[in-house]
C-alpha cells in the first residue's frame, strides 16, 4: 500500500519561518519520521512539496491508480483553492489534511478549510506530531478498506 504525502507552500521553509508558529523541525526531519513509521508498518511513502497550486492538483490526479491514500498539508492554499480541493475529489481516495498549527486559533481568514468536506479527516495543532497521527490514521483506513475487499471476495 503507498501513500503519498504532499506540502504546499512554504512547507520547505519549517525550521526557519515562524518558528513561533510552526516550531524548529525541519521538513526534512518530519519526511524521515513518516518514512521509519511507514517501513515498520509495511507502507510505502512517497513525498512531494510544491509551493505552485497548480503542480500540486498535478501531483494529487497522478495519485489515481498509483497510491492508495494522500496526505497533504495544502498549507495557504487550504483557504483559497478549489483545485485542490476537486482534484482531491476527483481521485476518490482516503485523504487526510494536516496542519502543524490550529487554523481555528488564528486570523480569521485562516479558520475556514476548503480542503476539509473532501478529507477523510482533519488534524489540526499538534505540531509535527499531527503528520504521525496522520499516518497512523491513514494506516487504520488502509487497513479496513483491504479488510472489507476481501470480505467482499470472500461472499463471491
Amino acid at each position: 500500500m503507498k501513500v503519498v504525502v504532499i506540502q504546499g507552500p512554504n512547507l520547505n521553509m519549517l525550521g526557519i519561518r515562524e518558528q513561533q508558529v510552526y516550531g524548529p523541525m525541519k521538513l526534512e526531519q518530519i519526511h524521515a519520521q513518516m518514512k521509519d513509521f511507514a517501513g515498520q508498518n509495511g507502507l510505502e511513502i512517497e513525498f512531494f512539496q510544491s509551493n505552485l497550486e497548480g503542480e500540486i492538483v498535478d501531483k494529487l490526479q497522478e495519485c489515481y491508480g498509483d497510491a492508495n491514500g494522500i496526505i497533504i498539508n495544502p498549507a495557504a492554499y487550504t483557504h483559497t483553492s478549489i483545485a485542490i480541493r476537486d482534484a482531491i475529489a476527483a481521485v476518490n481516495l482516503p485523504t487526510i489534511e494536516v496542519h502543524i498549527s490550529n487554523i481555528y486559533r488564528r486570523e480569521e481568514f485562516r479558520q475556514k478549510s476548503m480542503i476539509a468536506p473532501v478529507c477523510a479527516s482533519s488534524l489540526v495543532g499538534f505540531g509535527p506530531f499531527g503528520y504521525h497521527l496522520a499516518m497512523v490514521g491513514m494506516l487504520q483506513i488502509l487497513n479496513e478498506i483491504q479488510a472489507m475487499q476481501e470480505a467482499q471476495k470472500a461472499k463471491a
